[in-house]
């Protein structure tokens, strides 16, 4: 019989062994239920990049659930939320970005940036931008809203998911197909969301697509939003990839890693461009969340800012970076990967049979099964597996995950042999 919890992205009828059900993590290892422990290199979907169980934000969280165990932010403020708020400012840059508005995911924030560049033209009387152009391949998460910007084919159809205000173009010819949807409809697009580092498969915006859609966005004045969901707080190496584009963002959107997966949270981060124009006229927004920006969400979001400085983040991540290009290049020399994508401590692996076909998911979550059987835990991708690390693993653990995706497949092909 299926275990009482429906798990995401599985078949129904899905059941977990002991081996596979979790009891406890700490550090950068899960144990599970038969005793055993596996070393996690996907910083558990992203979001613990601090390591399991760390104290100080254990600790921020803790006293946080005993002094103010809830506080709204529903037509009210609360100085958990406005320390968190600040806090967010202060690491983003208050010239680039001016007022935080909480959510409680990655899905949740995207589907609140596209209500706000609705709004915002709206209210600007120019009602007929409403299309929000997202990438082919990407991912946003699966609310209505966000599952419909998700470039993926995640069933849309069957959840009959609105898209018919929303577009997709490709993100590798240099900005070309984004151009020639803007020529034709560019008075009609509210707002472009990219992934600076696309979720799925680990594909990085080149520099040639960032500077060609800052330049649309001079030209058409569409709003730009970044979801840096996925690799926001030094992932990419900078503390945010957002950095090192040549001009910011209207709309910046954080999650994962945002409290070191110790509570659901997400922080929409507003540009002076859109800020301002909500202050000058007056709007509402007409969005809220009830569990968004609480005190324990918020105390765990300062405790994470103060850690990523503490541990000097974006020199740690840029080494580590280093090293995982390293293990990753001698895979695809060895001829047991065909391709490294991704950013700094965001690696994706490509996977392919002989005959060069892509594997079918199915087949990458044997892949990871195999190396969960060898002790570590890496995360599928697109006919990919990819490695997400936490931030203070070492040579010896990046050893083992080698060690670890060999063995993996080895076991794998030889099976299919």
């Amino acid at each position: 019989m299926p275990n009482a919890v429906w798990s995401s992205m599985l078949p129904a009828d899905a059941t977990f062994p002991p081996d596979r059900v979790a009891v406890r993590a700490a550090g950068h290892r899960i144990e599970f239920a038969d005793g055993s422990t596996r070393l996690c290199a996907t910083s558990g979907l992203w979001n613990v990049p601090l390591g399991y169980g760390n104290p100080v934000v254990g600790e921020a969280v803790a006293r946080a659930t005993h002094d103010a165990s809830y506080l709204t932010l529903f037509r009210a403020s609360h100085r958990y939320a406005e320390a968190a708020a600040e806090g967010l400012l202060d690491l983003a840059d208050p010239t680039r970005y001016s007022r935080v508005i909480f959510s409680t995911s990655g899905g949740a924030a995207n589907d609140a940036a596209m209500k706000l560049a609705r709004q915002y033209w709206a209210q600007k009387g120019a009602g007929s931008r409403s299309l929000i152009v997202g990438l082919k391949g990407s991912y946003h998460g699966t609310m209505y809203g966000s599952h419909a910007l998700s470039g993926d084919d995640l069933l849309q159809s069957v959840y009959s998911v609105d898209r018919r205000s929303v577009r997709h173009v490709s993100s590798s010819d240099e900005g070309e197909e984004l151009a020639t949807l803007l020529k034709r409809e560019g008075s009609r697009v509210a707002s472009v969301v990219v992934e600076p580092v696309l979720g799925s498969g680990a594909y990085a915006l080149t520099e040639a697509f960032i500077d060609r859609l800052v330049l649309l966005r001079e030209e058409y004045g569409f709003l730009l939003v970044a979801d840096e969901v996925a690799t926001g707080f030094g992932r990419t190496g900078a503390m945010l990839a957002t950095d090192e584009w040549p001009a910011a963002p209207d709309v910046l959107l954080l999650s994962k890693a945002l409290t070191n997966g110790a509570t659901g949270a997400a922080a929409i981060l507003v540009g002076p461009r859109v800020a301002s124009e909500f202050a000058r006229g007056g709007w509402t927004f007409v969005h809220g969340e009830t569990q968004a920006g609480t005190p324990v969400c918020a105390a765990a979001i300062t405790a994470v800012m103060e850690e990523l400085r503490r541990i000097d983040v974006e020199t740690t991540t840029k080494a580590l970076g280093a090293e995982l290009f390293r293990l990753a290049t001698a895979l695809k020399s060895d001829g047991l990967i065909t391709e490294v994508t991704g950013r700094g401590c965001f690696v994706g692996m490509g996977l392919r049979h002989d005959d060069e076909r892509r594997l079918s998911s199915s087949e990458v979550l044997r892949v990871v099964s195999a190396i969960a059987d060898h002790g570590v835990l890496v995360q599928p991708g697109p006919s990919s597996i990819e490695l997400i690390p936490a931030y203070g693993f070492t040579s010896e653990e990046l050893r083992t995950v080698e060690a670890a995706v060999r063995s993996g497949l080895a076991r794998v092909q030889e099976a299919a042999a």
